[in-house]
């Protein structure tokens, strides 16, 4: 086999991988990580027997997506720091954003994934980068004035959790309309002004267990 061959197939094989993790993304995203691997397969244009090559269970798949969905949003939330004028407007474009994050937040929450994800070494170093990231946007939006001083990283992540939990609704117009609204509402309540006392303390990512 030629060096140009051998290269070929090593392109092939990248090729048929990211098609296998992106169709995956959305079929989980869709239906769930329980999703027939063939229709995964048929997803990513792809035979069940290379989907199989690349990825022999499973467990292997999702473990696969969350890295990538992982990377993806870690990637975004330090895009958003370093190329938005303000702490806000940062927050603000990542949370809008971020559909990778949504998928693994949507995965955590799910079994099996839930097992894969706690268990991977390197998704929990994904999930400590992006929290210190994270930190620190929250804080400088506060330093700035422009996110509410009574709130911590904790509060913004799970108010983020509770919003990739939606319900699915079947009027395609609602459905688009849905996961906007609520996120405006929720960057609406995140703002800084005068509004309602919070009851306890703000909750920090140690807090919700991040």
């Amino acid at each position: 086999m030629t060096a140009d061959s051998t290269t070929r197939l090593r392109a092939d094989a990248r090729r048929n991988r990211d098609q296998i993790v992106a169709a995956a993304k959305q079929c989980f995203a869709a239906h769930g990580p329980d999703v027939p691997m063939e229709e995964i397969a048929r997803a990513a244009g792809v035979g069940v027997g290379t989907l199989y090559r690349r990825f022999p269970d499973r467990e292997a798949l999702i473990r696969a997506v969350a890295r990538d969905s992982f990377g993806n949003a870690t990637a975004e939330v330090r895009a958003a720091v370093a190329e938005e004028p303000t702490a806000w407007q940062a927050l603000v474009r990542f949370l809008h954003q971020s559909r990778e994050l949504r998928l693994t937040v949507q995965l955590a929450m799910t079994s099996p994934a839930r097992t894969v994800l706690r268990g991977d070494a390197e998704i929990g170093e994904f999930r400590r980068a992006m929290i210190e990231v994270l930190d620190g946007v929250v804080h400088a939006a506060q330093a700035e004035g422009t996110l509410r001083a009574d709130i911590d990283t904790g509060d913004v992540a799970m108010m983020f959790m509770l919003l990739a939990r939606l319900k699915p609704v079947d009027d395609e117009d609602a459905a688009r309309l849905v996961p906007e609204r609520c996120m405006a509402l929720m960057l609406d309540g995140l703002r800084a002004q005068p509004g309602t006392t919070l009851p306890g303390r703000p909750l920090t990512s140690a807090d919700v267990g991040l």
